[in-house]
């Protein structure tokens, strides 16, 4: 137990390091993500010390569970490969371009519409796209204005990672999580409703507040003009996004694995798209483009944070943890706790952890949901807390955005407590009434 323990604290003190000082590593000419591969020789270390076998490891890859890593990874694929279509057909650039030109000189007018946009965007779709998509783009348009970005930026990070919580599908730590619990679609929503909005309200009331001085201050500048180029691919896309929307909330009801649901809804895509390009004579440059854009390193790295702490289990470590979790209200244990270590070890390899936690003794479902809202809003607290925060300090720096790690903790904090305090007092309100 104590040499799996010291493996797998190594593993994740090596990884926050890599995130904070060395996220990318070049070789010859090839940009590679360093946590990957830190998480990679983790494991590595794991299975050479003995920690685990790879008999061990191999059936719980292939364990018929809800908590299957390889189910997981291709239910989260497939719905991020939906709006990363959507994202290359322009449809989100579009939208983006439409909220900005509304907003006339009222910087005010600006905050709440693109608060409100990408609210919206990040429930049916995932906080990742939208950062990825939004960031750029309020980079630019800030730039041509001559506002400043940082209470935009800030209001599209944290507007993207609260309303993730909303549905099952908006992070990949929800689908974990819940999956563990076999919590199925509609049961999440209605738990998960009431504390994405309470902390919505919060973080919205916070950030008007600190950012009250720029935002009164008259915009100049045009808004830049956007058209979508080829609308039958956007339609098709939000076509295929709603109808698998629709049948993941009554996948429980046909009982369909949700999985299946979403690689069958991403396969009828590239299917209709290969069909419309042929008709129209066109490349298939986009459906290549939106390949290429999937977060392929998460393989790796789920992968390898599911084999430590299967690991962790084998070992009765998780059972240790779990008893001194075990004392106190579980949602503010579960909740807070969580937003803490996604903190030290990135919330997708918490969410693995906490799953395996949970599964021990008698955790109520409560719990499950307090875990998920922290593996969701303590992303506001690091950039190391989440992968949204750590592609979006990247990106920050190729629209020439100057925000340190200090600045982030700063607004951070601020903006965290406020929305962890509310979320959770909205879970307490959906337990007494659901649960």
């Amino acid at each position: 137990m104590i040499k799996v323990g010291i493996l797998c604290l190594l593993t994740c003190l090596t990884m926050m390091a890599a995130i904070i000082w060395k996220p990318r590593i070049t070789i010859r000419g090839v940009y590679f993500d360093t946590y990957p591969l830190v998480a990679a020789a983790g494991l590595i270390a794991i299975l050479v010390s003995g920690g685990l076998t790879l008999t061990q490891f191999g059936s719980g890859l292939t364990a018929d569970t809800a908590v299957n890593p390889i189910k997981i990874l291709a239910l989260f694929f497939s719905m991020t490969f939906l709006s990363v279509y959507l994202d290359e057909a322009g449809f989100f650039h579009y939208l983006a371009g439409r909220t900005l030109s509304r907003a006339g000189s009222d910087q005010r007018k600006l905050l709440r519409s693109l608060f409100i946009t990408v609210s919206v965007l990040t429930v049916f779709t995932s906080n990742d796209i939208v950062v990825l998509t939004f960031t750029p783009f309020i980079g630019y348009f800030t730039k041509a204005a001559k506002i400043n970005p940082i209470p935009y930026l800030v209001t599209e990070f944290i507007a993207a990672n609260t309303f993730s919580m909303m549905l099952i599908i908006g992070n990949p730590t929800n689908i974990y999580l819940a999956s563990g619990a076999g919590i199925d679609f509609l049961a999440y929503v209605k738990v998960m409703a009431i504390p994405t909005v309470f902390a919505g309200v919060a973080v919205y009331a916070v950030i008007r507040l600190l950012f009250r001085k720029q935002l009164a201050v008259p915009m100049h500048g045009e808004a830049e003009a956007t058209k979508i180029r080829h609308k039958p691919t956007v339609v098709l896309g939000l076509v295929h996004l709603g109808t698998c929307t629709l049948l993941l909330a009554v996948a429980s009801y046909v009982n369909l694995p949700m999985w299946l649901i979403a690689v069958c809804a991403a396969g009828s895509l590239i299917v209709c798209t290969c069909v419309m390009n042929a008709v129209a004579r066109r490349g298939p440059r986009l459906l290549f483009r939106s390949i290429h854009r999937l977060p392929w390193l998460l393989i790796p790295f789920v992968i390898s944070m599911f084999g430590l702490v299967l690991a962790m289990t084998q070992s009765g470590l998780s059972g240790r943890i779990s008893e001194i979790l075990s004392h106190g209200d579980p949602i503010w244990v579960y909740g807070i706790s969580s937003s803490l270590s996604a903190n030290i070890i990135n919330n997708i390899p918490m969410s693995v952890l906490f799953t395996s936690l949970l599964s021990h003794g008698t955790s109520p479902l409560s719990a499950v949901y307090a875990t998920i809202i922290g593996s969701n809003l303590g992303a506001y607290l690091t950039p190391v807390g989440a992968l949204a925060g750590i592609m979006w300090m990247s990106l920050l720096g190729t629209v020439g955005v100057d925000f340190s790690f200090g600045k982030f903790v700063s607004y951070g904090v601020r903006i965290a407590v406020p929305a962890i305090i509310a979320a959770l007092l909205g879970l307490m309100l959906s337990a007494a009434l659901l649960l």
